[in-house]
């Protein structure tokens, strides 16, 4: 079975994220908006198929990392949350959550040996814009 297919995001703690938004924008030119950024993209095995990965802050404070107590999260792209959990359980890996499901994926968080928050993300289809373009 494949596992992590690639990075759905990166987030990570900032004491100012509207000014961290803001600098980013300004000098490395990232299409901020609002929460961060969205970089889309095409699968190179299936060019028809469309993917995301999304760069984004959050304040120092925020619970979004809970229970680690790291400064960032990655949330790797997964294919088969469901099976993959059941892989994640025998194998005694720390599951924080139960998977959640939103119109645009399924997610759940899971904690590295170092305490690091992982978050996988079993995207739901993408469809190719050009085929739903009005």
């Amino acid at each position: 079975m494949k596992k992590v297919t690639g990075i759905g995001g990166i987030f990570f703690k900032c004491d100012d994220p509207k000014a961290m938004n803001e600098w980013y924008t300004k000098n490395l030119g990232l299409d901020n908006k609002g929460y961060g950024a969205t970089f889309d993209w095409r699968e190179d095995e299936d060019p028809s198929k469309k993917g995301s990965t999304t760069w984004s802050t959050f304040p120092q404070d925020t619970k979004h990392f809970s229970p680690s107590t790291k400064p960032f999260m990655i949330n790797y792209r997964v294919e088969n949350l469901v099976e993959l959990l059941e892989e994640l359980k025998k194998d005694n890996v720390t599951i924080v959550d139960e998977i959640a499901e939103y119109e645009y994926g399924k997610f759940v968080h899971i904690l590295d040996p170092e305490g690091n928050m992982i978050e996988l993300w079993e995207p739901a289809d993408e469809p190719d814009a050009e085929n739903t373009a009005g």
